[in-house]
């Protein structure tokens, strides 16, 4: 299983559902994954207030260039592109994770916090910040910190940063249109009503009926 597929099996439902939820709990309460990088090009359905309130939100900046290049590629570490999918900042998942944290303020110090932490670590191992890396010692490093029930002393501030980053991502790009393709999800279709299948008549012996 790629990590692609893993972070379906397990990040949606156990996961980043959390955030989905979370995200239900501002002011909003309409404000979601989806909408949140197309506040200002889909206002059908909102209050004024709410069209207003996007529209400040993203007028409004949290991150940094550097912070934000950061966040792209641990993203994209995240959620690689693929053979069916483009990848997590293809879906613009580094957007999407920018107005979240405006939205929900709470993800903001954990965020900017975990974002240095990861660029002092990797100043002390590679003398260069995350994003200057290599793309072998990113992932050298991710691997110290993506898995929770492995977390070696002195690394838990970044196991709780990256749990936060994948989260994000996986919501981020399992909401927009490319993710909701790559889940395969169609929605409601009509179809056309045929009958009793076959086999369910002859199983009750009205086949011939």
């Amino acid at each position: 299983m790629n990590r692609r597929e893993s972070l379906k099996a397990i990040g949606l439902t156990a996961v980043s559902t959390g955030v989905l939820l979370e995200a239900c709990k501002t002011d909003n309460k309409k404000t979601t994954a989806a909408t949140a990088t197309t506040a200002n090009d889909n206002n059908a359905g909102r209050e004024a207030f709410e069209v207003e309130r996007n529209k400040k939100l993203n007028e409004e900046r949290f991150f940094t260039d550097h912070e934000m290049l950061t966040i792209t590629a641990l993203a994209d570490i995240i959620i690689p592109k693929d053979e069916k999918s483009g990848s997590a900042s293809d879906a613009k998942v580094p957007e999407f994770i920018e107005f979240i944290v405006k939205d929900i303020p709470s993800h903001q110090v954990p965020m900017r916090g975990g974002l240095r932490w990861l660029d002092i670590q990797c100043l002390n191992r590679y003398n260069n910040t995350f994003k200057d890396t290599t793309a072998e010692q990113q992932l050298e490093m991710v691997n110290d910190i993506a898995w929770p029930e492995n977390v070696k002393p002195g690394m838990e501030q970044g196991v709780a940063f990256f749990n936060r980053m994948r989260d994000l991502t996986a919501s981020g790009f399992f909401t927009s249109e490319m993710g909701v393709k790559d889940l395969g999800y169609a929605g409601n279709m009509p179809n056309k009503w045929e009958g009793v299948p076959a086999d369910v008549l002859k199983q009750y012996g009205l086949e011939n009926v």
